[in-house]
């Protein structure tokens, strides 16, 4: 059997840049318009301030009181949604509708902790046409 090299270097090539870090195919995502934009930045933290997230961690102590889902996006061509979908312990906790608007856009949604809420926690966002753009998994602590 021969094997054409060239073309088993561009699989190798193709197999390398498919595993880059980062480039993950759901940070692009397309509204029901068939608009495409993309997800830049999905954050936890303590607090916003001055429009940015604060206090960026996985783990947040019950008295910190507060936490936030901080999410940027680029290319929005028009007005549409997102959902930020909060969950403990796999359990559906509240969902926050929060709208994108042109060109560029960061939104962000919070809860307030209570001592009940300490375990594992995942926030997902999802898109106009309810499908799943990222996940982001945390936990409250003592």
């Amino acid at each position: 059997m021969r094997v054409h090299l060239p073309t088993i270097g561009l699989c190798l090539i193709g197999l390398l840049v498919s595993a880059i870090p980062g480039q993950a195919a759901n940070d692009v995502v397309a509204d029901p318009a068939g608009q495409v934009f993309r997800l830049v930045r999905a954050v936890m933290c303590e607090s916003i301030e001055a429009y940015e997230p604060r206090y960026i961690a996985v783990a947040f102590p019950v008295t910190a009181g507060r936490i936030s889902f901080y999410t940027s996006f680029d290319g929005v061509t028009d007005t549409t949604f997102i959902e930020h979908k909060w969950y403990r312990r796999d359990e559906l906790i509240t969902v926050k509708r929060l709208t994108l608007r042109p060109p560029n856009w960061a939104t962000f949604s919070s809860i307030q902790l209570r001592e009940a809420d300490k375990g594992p926690w995942r926030v997902e966002i999802w898109d106009a046409r309810s499908e799943l753009i990222q996940t982001l998994r945390f936990s409250v602590i003592e």
